[in-house]
């Protein structure tokens, strides 16, 4: 066999030269690139040659027919699909062409817009079928740190500083958009640590009652307030040796953050109703899907708090920016699902990787476990099908920032545009102005400024 020496997207094969040499000028003017043969022979032996993505083939040709190809291609190149093009758009050509393994077909006179958006279909089905073989074949084999999967470039630098930390004693703040798994790092970075044979624990600052998180976090003595029947330790004490995790840390009471700042200076709690310190021994690590920054600035957190926490800081990517890891993902939770629901299920069908990798998955991995955990339930098949998907990702639609139509009664200004694109990239970053700054390129006091002048416009 020839050893492979270069790639194209689109392998034409056509009987006549001219078509040929038609299609792959307007492709070419297009972006991508092709080669042509006219013969199904001559195509045959460039599949050892060469490297396509897809094949785009006339159906009468002489000696062996575009259908004859589909076939022959299914058995020796099942991975490249085959679009197949017809003067005779009849159903009966459509059927007997997809019988022949076809991937689509488009029928003669040609056009071309149209010839373009299925080529690049086909290009992308067989790159997300490759991608999604990948994950199969790799499964076992990918990139981890503890309980956390991925492999994407992101997450394996991300690795390479949870390594790092993990060694330190120093305070993390994690941060990261709502389901990105602050608590699985969270719980990694102290599976890493020297601390690792002690107890982990953690706590939703969020979730509990202003007067009694104090009681939570440092204990009580007996008769400290009325339902205080007995004595209680609190999380820093039983966390002793280990480490402690004060998740939503955001939510925190000014109140409340005066307190933790005093213990974490001075490595000691005083329970609630009690006049005696108790030194502790323990690693705090923090998490926020708020921005604290923000937050300082507005007088909502301390700033000696935010310094005294923030040590070392861990930012987590969200789903939608880590790529093939979606699928990764989507793969690991359906094995999952699977074999504790007792179902048969072998893997994603086809347009599935497609919708999953098209949709900006606000709630992160969180929502991706959920979605799996419901297409595994709901299915009826051997494999998940875009109908077991929810409809919001069915249907889901790319973000856009409408600035209006041709109508010259329709047009807005640039600093409407402006207003209209900084509220745009808030919403995507959940009301994270920090992030959104680093995005637009400017500082968080002129998006704020820029935004309050737009409001004041709008009450004129």
């Amino acid at each position: 066999m020839t050893q492979k020496t270069k790639s194209y997207q689109v392998m034409i094969v056509d009987d006549e030269r001219n078509m040929c040499e038609l299609i792959e000028t307007d492709l070419r003017l297009r972006g991508i690139s092709s080669r042509w043969y006219t013969s199904a022979q001559d195509a045959m032996e460039a599949i050892h040659e060469y490297e396509f993505e897809v094949i785009l083939t006339d159906v009468r040709m002489p000696v062996t027919t575009g259908l004859q190809l589909c076939e022959q291609l299914t058995q020796n190149r099942p991975d490249i699909p085959v679009v197949v093009m017809t003067a005779f758009g009849s159903m009966e050509t459509a059927v007997n062409a997809m019988r022949s393994g076809a991937y689509d077909f488009i029928t003669k006179p040609i056009e071309m817009d149209l010839l373009a958006i299925t080529l690049q279909r086909a290009i992308q089905h067989r790159r997300l079928t490759e991608q999604v073989r990948l994950l199969e074949s790799n499964h076992n084999s990918a990139a981890m740190f503890g309980d956390i999967l991925g492999q994407s470039p992101v997450m394996r630098k991300l690795y390479d500083h949870l390594s790092q930390v993990a060694s330190s004693d120093a305070a993390v703040l994690i941060t990261g958009e709502s389901g990105t798994g602050k608590e699985l790092v969270a719980r990694s970075i102290h599976a890493g640590s020297r601390r690792s044979d002690k107890p982990f624990v953690a706590i939703n600052c969020a979730a509990i009652n202003e007067n009694l998180l104090e009681s939570e976090l440092f204990g009580h003595v007996k008769g400290a307030f009325t339902d205080a029947r007995g004595e209680r330790k609190g999380l820093f004490i039983e966390a002793e040796g280990g480490t402690l995790l004060l998740d939503e840390m955001g939510e925190l009471p000014l109140s409340m953050q005066a307190k933790l700042l005093r213990a974490l200076e001075e490595r000691k709690i005083r329970p609630v109703g009690s006049d005696k310190e108790f030194p502790f021994n323990v690693r705090v690590l923090t998490a926020t899907n708020r921005d604290l920054e923000t937050a300082v600035s507005e007088g909502r957190f301390r700033e000696d708090l935010y310094y005294r926490v923030n040590v070392i800081k861990i930012e987590l990517p969200p789903l939608r920016s880590r790529g093939a890891d979606i699928l990764r993902l989507a793969e690991y939770f359906l094995k999952q699902f699977a074999s504790s629901e007792k179902k048969p299920i072998s893997g994603l069908a086809d347009g599935v990787a497609e919708k999953l990798f098209s949709y900006s998955w606000p709630g992160n991995v969180r929502e991706l476990r959920n979605v799996m955990e419901r297409a595994v339930a709901l299915t009826r098949y051997d494999k998940i099908t875009v109908e077991d998907l929810p409809e919001k990702i069915r249907n889901f639609k790319g973000g856009t920032v409408f600035i209006g139509g041709l109508d010259p009664e329709e047009l807005v200004s640039m600093e409407e545009i402006e207003r209209r694109y900084i509220t745009h990239v808030l919403e995507a970053v959940d009301g994270n102005q920090t992030q959104a700054a680093r995005i637009l390129g400017l500082d968080r006091k002129t998006i704020y400024r820029k935004l309050k002048q737009s409001e004041d416009q709008d009450m004129k």
